[in-house]
């Protein structure tokens, strides 16, 4: 029996649009501007936080903290009309992933010719999967002309790195375990003695057109060069660097972008920092969101008490990819509360409450989905198990909203390479589309009424 191909080219299309938007974002920095590139081909008005903000009904606006996190608005024609429930429809993803960050003493010398870099991790990545290939340098360096010091983004787009794996002639148990020192074993070599000390900040200063001696900080990642692809007998599977968190940002993004709801304020935030915890003042911990919800309402005329109530009647969708069940080590879910990949959007839970989904939530992101046609699954760890956290409930500590948490399902969470399910990306665009369109009057903790 031969192959039957369920994907179709419009899903393949989508999933592919997703490997674009990836690499152009090698970077929380880059992934910011990718985003800004969306926003600004769509009509979208920049306003900047240190600004004047004018805000009106039928507008569409957003603004930036760090150039590493982002919030954008569309106002509703119809939120001002007597009798309407003014509100917010939200959604919230990550723009970093788990990476190795240069230090401010990038290079080492040694042993014999050698020049390496050093670096410390940033977040938990799975530290085996950054051997052996070609990596890069991305982020963004500051950049100093006369009095002025000016932000730069920065992305080699070339093989400059790699980390280089011990020969298991050093190592025969190397295949019985193998627990890497990220001091010693993970530093990538950069030249075997042609170059020096000071070629990072060479190559900087050439990809920039300045001056090495200009540049006098570092925001600088280490770079997977491997690009993404959709893949597989049927074209069923997407892959590559980044997808926890950049295909919940993306498919929130295009699902944002596409609907049309006049009778709320809808949102789309996408956070920096939430590998690392979020309590940063660009991450879900901080007051962006809330100094920005504070500033539209304050434009649009309403009072302080007005937006209690409007955030009271709003609802969060956190976007955060989700485990799919391993193919090779499927006992690791829970035997009845998992997901697979190519099943639609997974609702995430968990009793410790480091997801935000409750029976409430859940209950009014279902019957939207229902109503739409889309499929929506579920994920819970195993109950002898920790699970991960998320952003859901770290921003509602600031915003305190009715929130659920969703993702995408995918293998590999967190390795340098991640794999997903390409029909997914179609699914849950279409899942988030629903969610921004539906008029939802929602009734304390007692009722909603989906309009």
């Amino acid at each position: 029996m031969g192959v039957t191909t369920k994907t179709s080219a419009a899903e393949i299309a989508a999933a592919e649009e997703l490997v674009s938007f990836i690499q152009k974002s090698p970077s929380m920095f880059h992934s910011v501007k990718t985003i800004r590139s969306y926003l600004d081909e769509a009509g979208f008005t920049y306003l900047p936080e240190a600004g004047a903000w004018d805000v009106r009904a039928g507008g569409s606006y957003y603004t930036c903290r760090n150039n590493s996190t982002v919030i954008a608005w569309k106002v509703g024609e119809r939120v001002a009309e007597e009798g309407s429930s003014y509100h917010f429809q939200l959604t919230a993803s990550h723009a970093d992933s788990p990476a190795f960050k240069l230090k401010n003493v990038a290079e080492m010398e040694g042993p014999e010719a050698y020049l390496r870099l050093d670096t410390e991790a940033y977040g938990g990545m799975i530290d085996y999967t950054w051997f052996d290939k070609p990596l890069s340098l991305a982020g963004r360096v500051l950049v100093r002309e006369g009095s002025r010091i000016e932000s730069r983004l920065v992305s080699l787009d070339r093989d400059v790195a790699i980390i280089p794996s011990l020969a298991i002639h050093f190592d025969r148990a190397v295949n019985d375990k193998f627990s890497p020192n990220r001091a010693t074993d993970l530093c990538p070599i950069m030249s075997a003695g042609d170059c020096t000390v000071g070629t990072v900040d060479a190559l900087v200063a050439e990809h920039l057109g300045v001056e090495p001696e200009n540049i006098v900080a570092r925001d600088l990642f280490l770079v997977n060069r491997q690009r993404g692809c959709v893949w597989g007998a049927a074209s069923e599977f997407v892959s590559s660097p980044k997808l926890d968190d950049l295909a919940c940002a993306f498919t929130s993004l295009k699902a944002f972008l596409a609907s049309d709801n006049q009778r709320d304020v809808s949102v789309y935030c996408c956070f920096d920092n939430e590998e690392v915890g979020s309590n940063t003042k660009q991450g879900a911990m901080s007051t962006v969101l809330a100094d920005t919800l504070a500033r539209v309402n304050a434009a649009l005329g309403h009072t302080g008490d007005e937006l209690c109530q409007a955030v009271a009647k709003s609802m969060l969708v956190s976007c955060d990819n989700a485990h799919a069940v391993h193919p090779n080590q499927a006992g690791k879910c829970d035997a009845a509360n998992r997901c697979r990949l190519n099943g639609g959007l997974v609702v995430k839970e968990a009793a410790n409450q480091k997801y935000c989904t409750d029976a409430f939530s859940r209950a009014v992101l279902q019957a939207i989905c229902a109503d739409a046609g889309v499929p929506l699954q579920t994920f819970a760890n195993r109950s002898d198990m920790a699970g991960g956290s998320t952003l859901g409930n770290l921003s509602n500590t600031q915003v305190s909203v009715h929130a659920v948490d969703v993702g995408l399902p995918q293998l590999a969470m967190h390795s340098s390479y991640e794999t997903g399910g390409a029909r997914d990306v179609t699914l849950a665009i279409e899942a988030l589309t629903a969610f921004y369109n539906a008029d939802l009057l929602i009734d304390g903790a007692d009722a909603v009424t989906l309009g």
